[in-house]
């Protein structure tokens, strides 16, 4: 392989190229036109959908109902701006690699490893969180939960996701819906019990600010930020799967956006009403949040609290199966540009990227082993707000330093509405160290290994050719010309 030193960027950061031959890429192919528009908002819904069932609640009992609410306002917000600064980035940059490839054309390779790995780190661990939530479900259905139940799931998901993408992502859209319909069964029921009362029932501390509505004071909203984001992480996930999509340039800002509105609409409704309806101190620490409320505010169990029991079920599914499909596309990336080891991005017969699917399936199955569904959100939630202040970054750079970068889909607002979305992303980093600062802390230190790894070995092996690396060729050149 030849090797080609790059002088674009400083001694310190400087990075080499490989050539490789066309069967390096014929080796590390995906299935082309998998999925439309309506199915990308599939993917981005289910992604989340999990974060509807198990997992927000726990924000109650950092801020109250009051505190969740206000953090929950602001991280719509920002996961907003965020999608609409998403689709233009998207429909400029379509690749495997998500905010890796935009990062990598706005600041160069390191920047784009920083956001990669920090993306990978969210999408890695988040499944193993999500593993925990349906152990509690299955246990509450039928009495066997624990490292059977996470090992089974993540075996059966892995698996699907080998056997092909296109067969995964419809399966995925279909368990995404009938999801969605036991939220809205769930909303319905919940309605008639709502009161204003049963949102405020956690009694008042003496921190600074503490009232009905704030129980735990100011300091209680940015300790529950990091929950308020279980509502939304993971839409940002989308344009992973750009290079299988049949139009990424017109379906991308379609299914960023689409994705994001339905997840809006579920996010304000299932606040409202859960706690609403069976009072927030009652979900403060259910690792079954809406049968709890259920079962509460009818006194009992019913057809309605069972048969979102077992659909929930369907929704935490959804996000296992879909977030093992994101993490995989975002190694499959990394790695096939160089930044990861090489053979992390082969594929089989079937265009799957087999070793990035299991090798962080037996790491996220390890962490499952802990039981500690809220302490590993936020050890995702770390990964994923570092990711948002690189990638909001990337769009604002890009507008400032490549205005004639030819874009698709534009940002309505441009820069102010990605701005809005970077200083809520800075706000989000913090947010964590208030809630357990040493679960965020080792969350830093495997950064921080990622980083070395950069720095001493992958960034002198770096891969000539990949699409992130010639998107980023390609504007270097026209740059020049201007």
């Amino acid at each position: 392989m030849a090797l080609e030193h790059s002088s674009s960027t400083s001694p310190q950061h400087a990075v080499d190229f490989e050539a490789v031959g066309s069967s390096y890429f014929q080796e590390r192919e995906l299935k082309k036109g998998a999925a439309g528009w309506v199915l990308l908002v599939g993917l981005g819904v289910a992604y989340v959908i999990s974060g509807d069932y198990a997992g927000w609640n726990f924000g109650l009992a950092q801020g109250g109902w009051g505190g969740l609410f206000i953090a929950t306002l602001l991280m719509a917000t920002m996961y907003l701006c965020m999608c609409f600064s998403l689709a233009e980035l998207s429909s400029m940059v379509p690749t495997a690699g998500g905010g890796y490839g935009f990062a990598r054309t706005a600041f160069g390779p390191l920047g784009g490893f920083l956001t990669g790995t920090a993306i990978l780190i969210e999408y890695a661990i988040a499944p193993a969180a999500i593993a925990v939530f349906i152990g509690a479900y299955c246990e509450s259905l039928f009495g066997i939960g624990g490292w059977m139940v996470y090992l089974a799931f993540y075996i059966v998901f892995i698996g699907i996701h080998i056997f092909g993408v296109g067969e995964a992502l419809k399966l995925m859209f279909i368990i995404t819906a009938v999801a969605a319909l036991a939220l809205g069964v769930f909303i319905v029921a919940m309605v008639p019990h709502f009161s204003v009362a049963n949102l405020m029932d956690i009694a008042p501390t003496t921190a600074a600010g503490a009232s009905a509505f704030l129980p735990f004071g100011y300091v209680g909203i940015w300790a529950a930020i990091p929950y308020a984001i279980w509502f939304f992480l993971a839409v940002e996930g989308v344009p992973l799967a750009a290079e299988e999509t049949k139009n990424p340039q017109r379906d991308m800002p379609r299914g960023l956006i689409g994705a994001m509105l339905v997840l809006l609409a579920f996010a304000g409704l299932i606040l409202l009403v859960g706690p609403g309806g069976a009072g927030s101190s009652t979900l403060i620490e259910s690792g079954n949040p809406l049968v709890e409320a259920l079962t509460t505010a009818y006194g009992s169990s019913t057809w309605m609290s069972g048969f979102v029991n077992l659909v929930g079920l369907a929704g935490l599914i959804a996000s296992f199966f879909s977030i093992i499909f994101a993490y995989s596309r975002q190694i499959f990336a990394l790695s096939r540009a160089g930044y990861l080891p090489r053979k992390l991005s082969l594929t089989n017969r079937n265009k799957v990227p087999v070793l990035a699917l299991v090798i962080p399936g037996l790491v996220g199955f390890a962490l499952s082993l802990t039981g500690q569904g809220d302490l590993l959100i936020l050890v995702a939630v770390f990964g994923a707000t570092i990711s948002y202040v690189l990638m909001m970054a990337s769009h604002i750079t890009l507008r400032l330093r490549r205005p004639d970068m030819h874009r698709p889909y534009r940002t309505p607002g441009g820069i102010f509405t990605s701005g809005v979305a970077l200083v809520l992303a800075c706000i989000a980093v913090i947010a964590g160290f208030l809630v357990d600062p040493r679960v965020v802390v080792g969350a830093a230190i495997i950064y921080g290994i990622f980083i070395a790894y950069f720095a001493f070995y992958s960034r002198h092996h770096l891969v000539a050719g990949t699409p992130e690396e010639e998107f980023a060729a390609i504007e270097k050149a026209e740059a020049a010309l201007h």
